[in-house]
C-alpha cells in the first residue's frame, strides 16, 4: 500500500482539479451538462484513481489505477484542446492548463515506471 498523499503527482492534481473547476465557472450555462461536467469529471477522476490505486495490495492494481487516471488526463487534455476551438478559454488559460496537464502525465508515467511488477 502507497501513502497516496504523499505522491506528488496526487497533490498536483488536485491543484489541476481546482484549476479546471475555476475555469469552468465562467463557461456558457449551456455546457454545464456537456463540457463542463465531462472536464470536471476527468480532472476529479485522476487523483481519485491515484488514490484508489494507491489503497490496493499490489503493484499491479496500482499500475493499472495510474493507467486510468493517465486516460483521464488524456481526455482532460482533449477537452482542453476542444475548449480553445470553441474560444472558452483564452490562450493563456489554454497553455497554463495545458502545461499542468502534461506535467501530470509526465508524472503519472515516471510513477508507474517506479512501481513496476
Amino acid at each position: 500500500m502507497h501513502k497516496f498523499k504523499e505522491l506528488k503527482v496526487w497533490q498536483k492534481s488536485r491543484v489541476l482539479v481546482k484549476s479546471v473547476y475555476q475555469l469552468t465557472k465562467n463557461f456558457p450555462a449551456s455546457e454545464q451538462f456537456g463540457i463542463t461536467s465531462q472536464m470536471q469529471r476527468a480532472a476529479v477522476s485522476i487523483p481519485a484513481n491515484i488514490a484508489e490505486g494507491a489503497g490496493r495490495n499490489t503493484n499491479k492494481d496500482f499500475a493499472r489505477f495510474l493507467d486510468i487516471a493517465n486516460g483521464s488526463s488524456f481526455e482532460l487534455e482533449t477537452l482542453v484542446y476542444l475548449c480553445i476551438d470553441l474560444e472558452y478559454i483564452s490562450d493563456e488559460e489554454f497553455n497554463h492548463l495545458n502545461e499542468s496537464i502534461l506535467e501530470v502525465q509526465r508524472m503519472l508515467y515516471s510513477l508507474k515506471e517506479k512501481v513496476k511488477f
